[in-house]
Formats: C-alpha cells, sequence, structure tokens
C-alpha cells in the first residue's frame, strides 16, 4: 500500500465524522518536509457545499489520526481542501455533486455538450440544454469528463 492509500485510510474516519468524504490525497516533497493535500467532499447524495465548521472539524481529525500512525514517517504540513471549481468531473459522483450547476461535457464521439445538471442516475447525467425545456440524457459510456461552467450573471 503507497502512502496516499494509506493517509486516505487513516483520514477516512475523521473525514466521516465530520460528514465529509475524502475525494483524493496527494503527498508532494516541500523542502525538509511533505506536503499532504487531502480534497474532503461532501456524499454523493448530499446537497450543497461542505462548510468551514465541517473542514476544519475533518482536518484537526485527520491531523491527529496521521500523527499517531506516524504516516507520512517526519515532518509535513497538512492542508485539508474541498475540490474547486476546476475539477474534472468523472465520476458519477461528481456530476451529482454538481446538480443545478452549468457543465460542459465532452463526450467520446461529437463536440462537448453544455447544459445543466438535472439528474445523475445509473444510465447517466440529464443536461437541460440552452433552450429551457430541452433535455439531453449523456450515457456513461459516451462521457470523457465534464466542467463546470462559471456563470457570472446567473438570473
Amino acid at each position: 500500500m503507497d502512502v496516499n492509500d494509506r493517509i486516505a485510510d487513516l483520514a477516512a474516519p475523521g473525514a466521516q465524522a465530520a460528514g465529509l468524504i475524502i475525494d483524493e490525497v496527494k503527498v508532494s516533497a516541500a523542502g525538509k518536509r511533505s506536503r499532504v493535500l487531502i480534497t474532503v467532499d461532501l456524499p454523493e447524495d448530499a446537497e450543497g457545499s461542505a462548510d468551514l465548521d465541517a473542514i476544519a472539524e475533518a482536518s484537526r481529525a485527520i491531523g491527529a489520526a496521521l500523527d499517531e500512525a506516524n504516516v507520512p514517517a517526519g515532518a509535513y504540513v497538512l492542508e485539508v481542501s474541498t475540490p474547486g471549481t476546476d475539477r474534472p468531473l468523472t465520476e458519477r459522483r461528481h456530476f451529482a455533486r454538481a446538480r443545478t450547476r452549468r457543465v460542459s461535457v465532452t463526450l467520446k464521439q461529437g463536440g462537448p455538450v453544455e447544459g445543466r445538471v438535472l439528474a445523475v442516475g445509473d444510465e447517466g447525467v440529464t443536461l437541460e440544454g440552452a433552450t429551457e425545456g430541452e433535455k439531453t440524457m449523456l450515457g456513461w459510456d459516451d462521457i470523457v469528463r465534464g466542467t463546470i461552467v462559471l456563470e457570472w450573471n446567473k438570473e
């Protein structure tokens, strides 16, 4: 088991106690220390955004678990964060967290498709297109990835 997987296993209970899940773990060298970046998110069935209190609670619990296990060995800097809007949407849970958001989806065949995420299910993602009421169902096998489209003047 590599250090990223070990840290994810150690961090999961602390994140879960705060109502969050571990999205990603990245460990990199930062001078004489290691930089441990842990990305947390709400579970797939939750709506909204992780609040700062939950992130702080998870950070304290994760730090304590890593210190107790001495993983990573030596000095490290722990950063606990949520995924930014520039995170690629590559998994079902990523699209589920983007419900009601406008996204651009790259397809395996054809050009990109843009729309607002209406539903996420076993078969794929349903988007509402540029014209209100126009719905497009994209199957999981057809999707390469998606990205959130920032809306500065959302009505």
